[in-house]
């Protein structure tokens, strides 16, 4: 498995990680996944103490247990959750911060975190105060990093200037080019990763995507999927599906250091991991990609 250097940080990460959230809550199954894109060098597994509630930070907790120095290790705060409730609401707030990083290293049985990320934002947090909790958590050792989880622009823009974070997640496919107009060029000026999530788009650009295409995603209609769909399969090969395309389409870009496909299965695992051995896109495909998908335009966000 290749690697890439996350940011200016010293963390050499799998270029193709695991998004945890999606291996459901029982551990018989989700923890052999695990072990399972351990074995296959994937290192940089991500998961948000939001995911089932904390029992996806318990099973990925579990897993890790004796293998903790092959993970990098990345999880998220931000959504506090309402004593009683089944509901969260935001909170940024430094003390938030600061009390919820002990639960979730108590849930993933380790004592320091790799990367925690802020799983959200919005231009009316208390952005100061969020960076002086994460510089803090840093002084103490608590966590190696920090980043930001979020698709806007104005937010991501605050924390390039304000603070010393290493990556941004986001989601960035082959469906959901708004990332290209600002914010890679941005994170890549500044020596910032991008970690991406969703690059096959709920699994529309994947072999058995011609069903999901039948919905609606963001602002294509059924149609518009599916003949994008049509287009990329002239790009498909013998070894090449078309998920490994998407991937090798966001891994394209220098700007991006890993990415996070979720998996529930086996065969969806080692799909996703073969994507890493698959030959990099040419010049002339990527062109041919950008050609015939739609580019989206981020709206204003606050």
């Amino acid at each position: 498995m290749k690697t890439r250097q996350l940011g200016l940080s010293d963390l050499l990460i799998s270029e193709i990680g695991l998004g945890c959230m999606s291996l459901g809550t029982e551990e018989s199954s989700a923890i052999p996944l695990i072990h399972q894109a351990l074995e296959q060098g994937v290192n940089f597994l991500d998961t948000s103490d939001l995911y089932d509630a904390g029992r996806n930070e318990e099973i990925v907790g579990k897993a890790i247990q004796g293998r903790r120095d092959q993970v990098i290790l990345s999880t998220k705060v931000g959504n506090r959750r309402v004593e009683g409730q089944d509901s969260w609401i935001w909170d940024p707030s430094k003390q938030y911060i600061i009390a919820e990083v002990k639960e979730s290293l108590r849930r993933l049985q380790t004592d320091y975190i790799d990367l925690y990320q802020l799983h959200g934002g919005t231009m009316e947090d208390p952005i100061d105060e969020t960076i002086e909790a994460f510089e803090q958590l840093k002084q103490e050792g608590l966590i190696r990093y920090y980043g930001v989880s979020s698709i806007r622009p104005n937010v991501i823009r605050e924390y390039v200037q304000k603070s010393n974070i290493v990556s941004v997640m986001s989601q960035y496919s082959i469906l959901d080019r708004r990332p290209e107009e600002e914010i890679l060029p941005l994170l890549s000026e500044h020596d910032i990763s991008m970690i991406v999530r969703g690059p096959v788009a709920k699994g529309i650009l994947s072999a058995g995507g011609d069903r999901k295409a039948d919905n609606k995603y963001m602002n294509y209609s059924s149609d518009e999927l599916h003949n994008v769909r049509q287009r990329l399969q002239s790009l498909v090969e013998e070894h090449r599906s078309m998920a490994h395309i998407a991937i090798q389409y966001v891994l394209a870009d220098p700007a991006v250091a890993v990415v996070v496909p979720g998996a529930s299965s086996l065969q969806q695992l080692l799909d996703n991991i073969a994507a890493g051995d698959t030959a990099p896109l040419s010049e002339e495909e990527l062109a041919f990609i950008r050609e015939n998908s739609k580019e989206d335009r981020y709206e204003q966000h606050r």
